[in-house]
Protein backbone atom coordinates (compact mmCIF):
# COMPACT_ATOMS: atom_id res chain seq x y z
CA UNK A 1 0.00 0.00 0.00
CA UNK A 2 1.16 3.44 -1.17
CA UNK A 3 1.12 5.56 2.01
CA UNK A 4 0.32 9.52 0.48
CA UNK A 5 -0.51 12.51 2.08
CA UNK A 6 -2.35 15.36 0.18
CA UNK A 7 -1.39 18.56 0.76
CA UNK A 8 -4.31 21.55 -1.00
CA UNK A 9 -5.74 24.33 0.57
CA UNK A 10 -8.76 24.01 -1.24
CA UNK A 11 -10.73 22.10 0.70
CA UNK A 12 -12.92 21.15 -1.97
CA UNK A 13 -10.08 20.04 -4.40
CA UNK A 14 -8.44 18.26 -1.34
CA UNK A 15 -11.66 15.87 -0.91
CA UNK A 16 -11.99 15.01 -4.36
CA UNK A 17 -8.24 14.23 -4.11
CA UNK A 18 -8.90 12.01 -1.17
CA UNK A 19 -12.15 10.46 -2.53
CA UNK A 20 -10.41 9.41 -5.95
CA UNK A 21 -7.45 8.65 -4.55
CA UNK A 22 -8.88 6.32 -1.95
CA UNK A 23 -10.44 4.60 -4.59
CA UNK A 24 -7.37 3.38 -6.24
CA UNK A 25 -6.02 -0.12 -5.88
CA UNK A 26 -2.82 0.09 -3.65
CA UNK A 27 -3.10 3.49 -2.76
CA UNK A 28 -3.99 5.10 0.28
CA UNK A 29 -4.46 8.42 1.84
CA UNK A 30 -3.50 8.95 5.26
CA UNK A 31 -3.46 12.43 6.19
CA UNK A 32 -4.54 15.87 4.67
CA UNK A 33 -3.00 19.37 5.12
CA UNK A 34 -4.20 23.05 3.91
CA UNK A 35 -1.07 24.44 4.79
CA UNK A 36 2.89 24.34 4.17
CA UNK A 37 3.33 24.50 8.24
CA UNK A 38 0.65 21.32 8.85
CA UNK A 39 2.13 19.67 5.47
CA UNK A 40 5.38 19.22 7.51
CA UNK A 41 4.24 18.47 10.67
CA UNK A 42 1.93 15.51 9.77
CA UNK A 43 4.47 14.49 7.16
CA UNK A 44 6.50 14.46 10.33
CA UNK A 45 3.89 12.51 12.35
CA UNK A 46 2.65 10.06 9.32
CA UNK A 47 5.96 9.15 7.32
CA UNK A 48 4.10 9.16 3.91
CA UNK A 49 5.38 7.09 1.06
CA UNK A 50 4.21 10.07 -1.24
CA UNK A 51 3.60 13.59 -0.36
CA UNK A 52 0.95 15.00 -2.79
CA UNK A 53 1.84 18.64 -3.01
CA UNK A 54 0.47 21.83 -4.21
CA UNK A 55 3.13 25.04 -4.79
CA UNK A 56 0.84 27.71 -4.06
CA UNK A 57 0.03 27.12 -0.09
CA UNK A 58 -0.56 29.60 2.95
CA UNK A 59 2.13 29.66 5.28
CA UNK A 60 4.87 28.16 3.17
CA UNK A 61 5.08 27.43 -0.32
CA UNK A 62 5.00 24.20 -1.63
CA UNK A 63 8.73 24.76 -3.02
CA UNK A 64 9.82 25.55 0.25
CA UNK A 65 7.98 22.59 2.16
CA UNK A 66 9.66 20.04 -0.76
CA UNK A 67 12.86 20.98 0.10
CA UNK A 68 12.33 21.08 4.22
CA UNK A 69 10.96 17.27 3.52
CA UNK A 70 13.69 16.18 1.42
CA UNK A 71 16.42 17.06 4.47
CA UNK A 72 13.74 15.72 6.84
CA UNK A 73 12.00 12.61 5.38
CA UNK A 74 14.77 11.66 2.37
CA UNK A 75 12.73 8.74 2.24
CA UNK A 76 9.60 10.06 1.73
CA UNK A 77 8.94 10.95 -2.41
CA UNK A 78 6.97 14.47 -3.80
CA UNK A 79 4.67 15.03 -6.34
CA UNK A 80 3.84 18.25 -7.37
CA UNK A 81 0.35 18.83 -8.07
CA UNK A 82 -0.25 22.62 -9.70
CA UNK A 83 -2.02 25.06 -11.89
CA UNK A 84 1.08 26.52 -11.83
CA UNK A 85 2.98 25.37 -15.45
CA UNK A 86 5.54 28.37 -15.52
CA UNK A 87 8.95 25.89 -16.40
CA UNK A 88 10.57 28.37 -13.54
CA UNK A 89 8.40 26.76 -10.89
CA UNK A 90 9.24 23.15 -12.55
CA UNK A 91 12.83 23.77 -12.52
CA UNK A 92 12.26 25.11 -8.43
CA UNK A 93 10.44 22.16 -7.67
CA UNK A 94 12.74 19.65 -8.58
CA UNK A 95 15.73 21.17 -7.25
CA UNK A 96 14.19 21.58 -4.07
CA UNK A 97 13.57 17.84 -4.13
CA UNK A 98 10.72 17.27 -5.66
CA UNK A 99 10.32 13.41 -8.01
CA UNK A 100 7.45 14.70 -9.87
CA UNK A 101 5.74 18.01 -11.22
CA UNK A 102 2.12 17.10 -12.48
CA UNK A 103 -0.48 19.56 -13.44
CA UNK A 104 -3.96 19.91 -12.23
CA UNK A 105 -5.45 19.46 -15.39
CA UNK A 106 -4.04 15.89 -14.89
CA UNK A 107 -6.74 12.69 -15.20
CA UNK A 108 -7.54 10.62 -12.20
CA UNK A 109 -5.86 8.26 -14.25
CA UNK A 110 -2.43 10.14 -14.86
CA UNK A 111 -2.65 11.32 -10.87
CA UNK A 112 -2.69 7.75 -9.90
CA UNK A 113 0.25 6.33 -12.38
CA UNK A 114 2.48 9.40 -10.92
CA UNK A 115 2.04 8.66 -7.54
CA UNK A 116 2.66 4.86 -7.95
CA UNK A 117 5.50 5.84 -9.94
CA UNK A 118 6.63 8.65 -7.63
CA UNK A 119 6.63 5.83 -5.09
CA UNK A 120 8.33 3.10 -7.12
CA UNK A 121 11.46 5.92 -7.33
CA UNK A 122 10.56 7.22 -10.85
CA UNK A 123 10.64 10.86 -11.71
CA UNK A 124 7.28 12.36 -13.22
CA UNK A 125 7.36 15.26 -15.47
CA UNK A 126 4.03 16.47 -16.89
CA UNK A 127 3.75 15.72 -20.77
CA UNK A 128 2.81 19.51 -21.25
CA UNK A 129 6.11 20.86 -19.14
CA UNK A 130 8.26 18.40 -20.60
CA UNK A 131 9.19 21.57 -23.90
CA UNK A 132 8.97 24.09 -21.21
CA UNK A 133 12.59 24.92 -20.32
CA UNK A 134 12.73 23.66 -16.58
CA UNK A 135 16.62 23.95 -17.67
CA UNK A 136 15.93 27.57 -18.38
CA UNK A 137 17.37 29.23 -14.99
CA UNK A 138 16.95 32.45 -13.44
CA UNK A 139 19.40 35.07 -14.30
CA UNK A 140 19.21 36.67 -11.05
CA UNK A 141 21.12 36.44 -8.14
CA UNK A 142 19.62 35.35 -4.83
CA UNK A 143 19.99 38.82 -3.21
CA UNK A 144 18.09 40.46 -6.87
CA UNK A 145 15.59 37.83 -6.71
CA UNK A 146 14.63 38.95 -2.94
CA UNK A 147 14.26 42.50 -4.08
CA UNK A 148 12.29 42.01 -6.38
CA UNK A 149 9.84 40.06 -5.28
CA UNK A 150 10.05 42.26 -2.08
CA UNK A 151 9.46 45.20 -5.14
CA UNK A 152 6.29 43.17 -6.32
CA UNK A 153 4.43 43.58 -3.51
CA UNK A 154 4.62 47.12 -3.42
CA UNK A 155 7.69 47.91 -1.41
CA UNK A 156 10.03 51.16 -2.34
CA UNK A 157 13.52 51.04 -2.35
CA UNK A 158 14.29 53.02 1.01
CA UNK A 159 11.99 50.28 2.33
CA UNK A 160 14.15 47.22 0.90
CA UNK A 161 16.69 48.71 2.02
CA UNK A 162 15.74 49.06 5.61
CA UNK A 163 14.04 45.38 5.21
CA UNK A 164 17.35 43.47 4.18
CA UNK A 165 19.70 45.85 5.97
CA UNK A 166 21.84 47.65 2.95
CA UNK A 167 22.00 50.33 1.60
CA UNK A 168 19.64 52.63 -0.39
CA UNK A 169 22.74 52.76 -3.25
CA UNK A 170 22.94 48.99 -2.86
CA UNK A 171 19.67 48.62 -3.36
CA UNK A 172 19.08 50.76 -5.87
CA UNK A 173 22.33 49.58 -7.96
CA UNK A 174 20.86 45.40 -7.24
CA UNK A 175 16.99 46.46 -9.29
CA UNK A 176 18.80 47.85 -11.83
CA UNK A 177 21.03 44.74 -12.19
CA UNK A 178 18.04 43.14 -12.25
CA UNK A 179 15.95 45.07 -14.59
CA UNK A 180 19.02 44.84 -17.01
CA UNK A 181 19.36 40.76 -16.30
CA UNK A 182 15.53 40.68 -17.45
CA UNK A 183 15.88 42.87 -20.41
CA UNK A 184 13.03 44.64 -19.09
CA UNK A 185 12.37 48.29 -20.05
CA UNK A 186 11.08 49.32 -16.18
CA UNK A 187 11.30 47.58 -12.94
CA UNK A 188 7.49 47.14 -13.01
CA UNK A 189 8.04 45.08 -16.19
CA UNK A 190 11.15 43.10 -14.84
CA UNK A 191 8.45 41.79 -11.91
CA UNK A 192 6.45 40.85 -15.09
CA UNK A 193 9.17 39.00 -16.25
CA UNK A 194 10.49 37.42 -13.33
CA UNK A 195 6.53 36.05 -12.36
CA UNK A 196 6.21 35.15 -15.80
CA UNK A 197 8.88 32.62 -15.71
CA UNK A 198 8.21 31.70 -12.11
CA UNK A 199 11.43 32.91 -10.57
CA UNK A 200 9.83 34.98 -8.04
Amino acid sequence: MIRVLVVEDHAVVRSGLTALLSGELGIGVVGEAADGSSALTEAERLRPDVVLLDIDLPVMDGIAVAAALAEQLPDCRILMLTALDRPGHLGRALSAGASGYLLKSATPAETADAIRRVAAGGRVIDPRMRDGGADRVSPLTERETEMLRLASSGAHAREIAADLFLSLGTVRNRLSSAVGKLHARTLVDAVRIAERHGWL
